[in-house]
């Protein structure tokens, strides 16, 4: 069944894979294809730039988010190598992805982020409030900015040295310029109403009654708008009709340790 998953995200069918993983409910995803540099689905789903199929598979809770390649790569590393910033902005939001996990050869996905002059995905990352290695200063694996400046990459390098420097400034400075409070907040909204609306039912327990779109807004609202944003991708990008109560309240539990 891996297998199919596999074949259904080459093609770019979201549909297909939405179904396999609604009847296969534990499916991990961990098939790899030998072919294809032990590529899995998720992988191969950042690759191709199938943002759709990427997204249900980040709300797919048994998904190995982390399971890497045959060069040791992760699909966060993967995207950052191949420039598909939309994949990372995805990626970025689930806390799960290990942003700074090295590869085989002991390079971080930054490093290579600078090497290729990422920028758009480096503004991201910055903006998401993950963790960013930086590297050791001379290091040829990790060295970030030493990096971006010996490849003449100079507003990276800049970049990267101001966020050094001062990262609360540079974050909130990127924040403000990408509209991501505007966007969690969208987001927050969308969650809400589609609650409401019953296009997404969150039950608990035997219960048939839906838990009040009011209740998971009211908790939602007490958190900070990144987190937020991590939280309804997980929820309203999940494309699943039913959601258990205790799952949506564990992840607000576990998003509001990080205020």
């Amino acid at each position: 069944m891996e297998q199919r998953l596999y074949l259904a995200v080459e093609k770019g069918d979201v549909e297909e894979v939405k179904e396999i993983l609604r009847s296969h409910p534990h499916l991990s995803g961990t098939w790899k294809n030998e072919q294809f540099h032990g590529a899995t689905a998720l992988q191969l789903a950042c690759l191709k730039g199938h943002l759709s199929i990427v997204s249900v598979l980040l709300a797919h809770p048994p998904i190995d988010v982390n399971l890497k390649d045959r060069e040791g790569w992760t699909p966060f590393m993967s995207a950052t190598i191949y420039g598909y910033a939309p994949a990372c902005r995805l990626l970025l939001r689930d806390y799960r992805v290990q942003v700074n996990e090295p590869g085989r050869d002991g390079s971080t996905p930054l490093f290579w982020a600078a090497t290729m002059g990422r920028l758009d995905t480096i503004r991201r990352w910055i903006a998401s409030g993950r963790e960013m290695d930086l590297g050791q200063s001379g290091d040829e694996k990790t060295d970030a900015i030493g990096k971006a400046k010996a490849m003449n990459k100079k507003e990276l390098g800049s970049l990267l040295e101001r966020f050094k420097e001062n990262p609360e400034e540079v974050r909130h400075a990127l924040r403000m310029e990408l509209c991501w409070y505007d966007e969690a907040a969208a987001e927050v909204y969308a969650l809400v109403v589609f609650v409401s609306d019953g296009l997404l039912q969150v039950t608990q327990g035997d219960q048939s009654t839906p838990i009040p779109a009011a209740r998971l807004f009211s908790i939602a609202t007490q958190l900070p708008l990144e987190l937020q944003m991590v939280l309804c991708h997980r929820l309203v990008g999940s494309s699943r009709e039913i959601i258990p109560a205790v799952e949506s309240e564990m992840a607000f539990k576990h998003l509001a340790k990080k205020i």
